[in-house]
């Protein structure tokens, strides 16, 4: 990881399959607010979850549905931390309110400067806002996939599962790739000529 000495804003936007650079953030959990550091996962799957704004109406249904499978998302050995400008206080405010958020047990991350969500290139300049973006982070550091959705358009946890699940077999299975719809214990592939011209 990059030394957090450097100033956030400058850092370039991270592209997949590049390190991500570490970065800082105050996060809500538990009944606790906490600094939170990216390298503090270092050996660990990172799920990003950023949304527009707590106390909204499409982010607390995609919030929601990802609690429901965070055990799930922790057993494939993978932290999940969601991620707006918004303050930690806020995040607490909302947890205690909302019964939908009062269902989140994963890291709440808070980013009122917006410079996380720079980093991941989510940030929109005009609103102070993020739009919503996952992304997959792996054990060294590496991110691995990257879906952006307009404010409008929620998400699907289960397919975020999915597509951790494919990241991690071929992070375990560097020979082997996952095609179309890949679920765990299906047929993946071994890439070489002899499949060329016949799938």
């Amino acid at each position: 990881m990059e030394s957090l000495d450097q100033d956030l804003f400058d850092f370039e936007m991270v592209k997949v399959g590049q390190k991500v650079t570490d970065f800082k953030m105050a996060a809500f959990q538990n009944d606790e607010i906490k600094d939170i550091h990216l390298s503090d996962f270092k050996g660990k799957w990172v799920v990003l979850v950023f949304y527009p704004a707590d106390f909204t109406f499409v982010c607390p249904t995609e919030l929601e549905d990802v609690a429901a499978l965070y055990p799930q998302f922790q057993a494939a050995g993978a932290e999940v931390i969601s991620v707006s400008t918004d303050t930690a206080f806020v995040h607490k405010a909302w947890h205690d309110t909302s019964d939908a958020i009062g269902k989140v047990d994963y890291l709440m991350g808070a980013d009122p400067t917006g410079s996380v969500s720079q980093l991941f290139d989510v940030y929109i300049d005009e609103e102070g806002l993020a739009l919503r973006g996952t992304f997959i982070i792996d054990p060294k550091g590496i991110l691995k996939t990257a879906e952006i959705h307009d404010l409008g358009i929620g998400r699907s946890a289960a397919e975020t599962l999915r597509k951790l699940n494919a990241a991690k077999f071929v992070y375990e299975h560097g020979d082997q790739v996952c095609p179309a719809n890949w679920a765990p214990g299906a047929d993946t592939l071994t890439p070489g000529l002899d499949l060329v011209g016949k799938i």
